[in-house]
């Protein structure tokens, strides 16, 4: 595959890569923050480094836990990090069930709507269905994706490769669309872009400047660019060429 319009079908990456996923946690994290003056204390990186810390060892030590049911067991382990007192479990909750407010990037609907014209677009997610459906129909104003696929779904989560193997399964079954066609497009080098290159699948990586999780020393990706935008972008150009 020479040109980004040789592929028939992008595998998406939605929370990272349409969601601002950093935002969203770091605004679910401020009421613990607010409630023990320390929100003023730890900066950005900080945050999202204990966040994706306690988030993938949960996520390999408990695989079939639903995505909202993993943030708000992480709550407490976050918050003694942290310095602050036990959260209540109402708390642990409306941490978990922050999920489906964090917001969409500007450039993502419209580019997603330009992208429909010339791929199947199929979510390959790392949380849970209901999750999902609230970011979709609120953030993501509703788009019609062409095949949704949840780590609940499979019972584990990215960089698992079964997830990989789960979705080009389906893909294959329901639109005849074979591993060659398939494009990974993402933002997290851990969650996505490594796996796929395991999977001998191509990957395009939407960088997201200034994104802190998901990021590795060694960056493995077939094409790039900063936002869903410029890669929607880039399409049209190939097409027009």
């Amino acid at each position: 595959m020479a040109k980004l319009t040789d592929f028939k079908l992008l595998s998406f990456d939605v929370y990272g890569t349409l969601i601002d996923w950093e935002t969203g946690v770091i605004t679910a994290l401020q009421p613990l923050l607010s409630k023990n003056n320390k929100v003023q204390s730890y900066s950005r990186k900080a945050l999202l480094e204990i966040y994706h810390h306690h988030e993938a060892s949960q996520q390999q030590k408990t695989p079939d836990l639903s995505y909202c049911d993993l943030l708000a067991t992480i709550h407490p382990s976050i918050a003694k990090d942290l310095d602050c007192e036990s959260p209540t479990e109402a708390d642990n909750k409306a941490f978990g069930d922050s999920v489906g407010k964090w917001p969409a990037f500007p450039d993502t609907v419209e580019a997603l709507k330009r992208l429909a014209k010339h791929y199947k677009l199929v979510v390959l997610s790392n949380v849970d269905r209901n999750s999902f459906s609230t970011t979709n129909s609120g953030p993501l104003q509703g788009f019609p994706f062409d095949a949704i696929i949840t780590a609940q779904d499979i019972g584990s989560y990215k960089p698992s490769l079964k997830n990989f193997e789960f979705m080009l399964k389906e893909v294959k079954e329901k639109f005849g669309i074979e591993k060659v066609q398939v494009l990974q497009t993402a933002q997290s080098q851990f969650h996505d872009h490594h796996p796929a290159k395991k999977m001998e699948m191509k990957s395009c990586w939407i960088v997201r400047p200034g994104a802190e999780m998901g990021n590795r020393e060694e960056e493995v990706f077939d094409w790039k660019f900063d936002t869903l935008g410029d890669m929607a972008d880039a399409v049209e150009k190939e097409e027009q060429t």
